[in-house]
């Protein structure tokens, strides 16, 4: 099981394939953050990782025109 779940990214965010793309655009942020850092070890979680993590937390807020 997937933690954290789907269901519960999905409060946050009302679309899969936004919710896909808003995970890849802020784990390539994070990774371009931690580059001079070199690798992922055991201190570090992947980039992928913390992206959901934030999100599912709601650390992260996603502004969508009406207009979509």
């Amino acid at each position: 099981m997937l933690y954290p779940s789907l269901q519960s990214m999905l409060k946050h965010v009302n679309s899969r394939y936004l919710l896909v793309n808003i995970i890849a655009k802020r784990a390539r942020d994070i990774s371009t953050q931690n580059s001079g850092y070199g690798e992922y070890g055991a201190d570090f979680d992947k980039p992928v990782s913390q992206a959901i993590e934030e999100i599912a937390a709601g650390e992260l807020r996603v502004a969508v025109p009406d207009d979509l």
